[in-house]
């Protein structure tokens, strides 16, 4: 039986270390070591009782070493530890920031998605300043095996707590069996969409949405929760289309580059040639089934020529966006991945045909000499949404 657990970082920024002991008396013993202790120790230890009130737990040693944890983080640590080494169940909820979840629409813009390390809250704080279209809040490859069960916790609060300023909240689960745990503390408070990493049949898409289903009714939620598949083996290469058509609310699905070269046996090159079948793929399946689709990251932050070749590549093969890991490469693939004036010259003379054959009653659309069938007129229409939502397009400017 454990008497001792440490969760947090004692050295990272925003962060804290919390190390809870039993002991053999049958009092509290209470420890806070902070960079802030004048301006906020008397709130730390307050913090602090009240959670171990809330457990009705004594007999214990807790120690804070804090750097400047916000109340969220701190609490998910102590939550964590006393978890570690109590049989309790119940969620510490500190009051949520209703204001802070709002919905999102099936066809909004998902060309950046920023993924940030789940167990790191210094990296979380101020991520939507930088605009990405969706934050990933990861608990997966960037998460210790041994730090998982924190991490849910952090991103929980997180959920509860941060404004990530009209960037789509996203969590990235672990595959099952670990998947039943993430859903089970993340559900509850309402992320607009999970990703599902290692999708290799459709059947995994059924499973998530029957214990998504059974969350959300458990706790009164209405809102949509969309899916992104990450396609990261040949099997789910192969299954692309299967996975993609599996249920009405995946919005998407990605691909996952590094799993993907490995699991066939080579490995990722800047050209990308090992991996244009599979991309192609999965744009392909995408395309067929009327979803957004996603490349995978690139991984090397300080190449910024390197990236740009590869977004170019990307938009070629049919790519809607991609992951990112880092800040800085949003704003390359806001540009890179957005229409060119030509496209939008084009998009525009499309819409406009369509509605003045509307106007007139017409059964089909001319442009010129040229027919237009309705998907044609779908990817224009949406092609002008995205160029509108970057600011290269604004249709009462060209009305007037």
């Amino acid at each position: 039986m454990e008497t001792i657990a440490i969760t947090g970082n004692k050295n990272s920024k925003s962060d804290c270390e919390v190390i809870l002991e039993k002991t053999d008396s049958s009092t509290v013993d209470l420890i806070v070591n902070s960079k802030v202790e004048q301006l906020f120790g008397r709130s730390i230890r307050a913090l602090a009782h009240a959670m171990l009130s809330f457990y009705s737990l004594n007999g214990v040693r807790l120690t804070i070493n804090d750097n400047g944890a916000l109340d969220f983080v701190m609490a998910a640590r102590i939550e964590a530890a006393i978890k570690i080494l109590f049989p309790v169940d119940a969620p510490f909820l500190l009051p949520i920031k209703q204001s802070l979840v709002p919905r999102a629409e099936k066809e909004r813009l998902r060309v950046s998605r920023l993924y940030l390390p789940g167990n790191t809250p210094s990296l979380m704080l101020n991520a939507g300043i930088h605009r990405p279209d969706g934050i990933i809040l990861d608990l997966e490859d960037s998460v210790a095996p041994e730090k998982k069960m924190e991490a849910r916790y952090l991103v929980r609060n997180a959920l509860r707590h941060l404004d990530f300023f009209g960037a789509e909240r996203m969590v990235r689960i672990n595959p099952y069996p670990l998947a039943l745990d993430d859903l089970a503390v993340v559900i509850p408070e309402n992320p607009n969409l999970i990703l599902l990493p290692k999708c290799e049949r459709g059947m995994q898409i059924t499973v998530a949405n029957h214990h998504i289903n059974e969350l959300k009714s458990s706790h009164g939620i209405n809102n949509d929760i969309w899916l992104i598949p990450i396609i990261e083996s040949a099997l789910g290469v192969i299954n692309a289309f299967e996975i993609a058509t599996e249920a009405s609310n995946i919005v998407g699905m990605a691909i996952g580059v590094e799993d993907y070269t490995a699991d066939i046996g080579t490995q990722r090159s800047a050209e990308g040639i090992e991996s244009l079948y599979a991309r192609s793929a999965v744009v392909n399946a995408c395309r067929a089934a009327g979803l957004q689709t996603s490349d995978s990251v690139y991984s090397d932050v300080m190449d910024t020529e390197g990236l740009k070749a590869y977004i170019q590549q990307s938009k070629q093969l049919g790519f809607d966006g991609m992951g990112c890991i880092h800040p800085r490469q949003i704003r390359w693939i806001h540009e890179g991945y957005a229409p060119t004036s030509d496209q939008i010259t084009q998009a525009d003379a499309i819409v406009e045909a369509y509605k003045q054959a509307k106007a007139k009653g017409l059964g089909v659309v001319a442009l010129g000499t040229k027919m237009i069938d309705m998907p044609v007129v779908k990817r224009a229409k949406n092609l002008l949404a995205a160029a509108q939502a970057r600011g290269l397009f604004n249709p009462e400017r060209k009305e007037n």
